[in-house]
């Protein structure tokens, strides 16, 4: 006999293994992360910020699937820790761009080891964590594609 609501039991979903791991996952981060005063989205958004110096608000927004009800705050309390700095643009001042200060430069040195010590905690063969890597950003792909349609 087929059961009709199978599709939704949980142990049919891909979407909660998802959700657990990305929990799990924060959770590992946060001693590491309390050591240098960031929540996780405050480090992902630094992580942005020292590969690309200055952005505008809305690229950091995209690279980080972030809305601006979200990032605004966040951008707020990481200039008021003296990380970030905000400047609108001359051109257009509803453009905002965000730079990297000297102290966050300086926040960078410390940042260096987190990878590291994550790694060590989640101990994933490296084929296996670039093959999830892959297989993340296509359902990513697919998902953002679908919401440009």
């Amino acid at each position: 006999m087929e059961d009709k609501y199978a599709a939704l039991r949980l142990e049919n979903q891909l979407c909660f293994p998802l959700y657990a791991c990305a929990k799990e996952i924060v959770k590992a981060y946060k001693p590491f992360l309390d050591e240098l005063g960031l929540t996780y989205t405050q480090y992902i958004t630094m992580m942005v910020l020292w590969e690309h110096r200055e952005l505008r608000v809305k690229e950091v927004g995209e690279k980080l699937f972030l809305d601006s009800s979200t990032l605004t705050p966040l951008l707020k309390r990481l200039e008021e820790k003296g990380y970030v700095a905000r400047r609108r643009s001359e051109r257009d001042e509803r453009d905002v761009f965000v730079a990297i200060t000297p102290a966050g430069e300086a926040l960078q040195e410390r940042a260096l080891s987190v990878p590291g010590r994550l790694a060590a905690c989640v101990q994933l063969e490296p084929e296996k964590a670039a093959g999830l890597y892959g297989t993340l950003y296509e359902i990513i792909g697919k998902l953002t594609d679908k919401e440009g349609q």
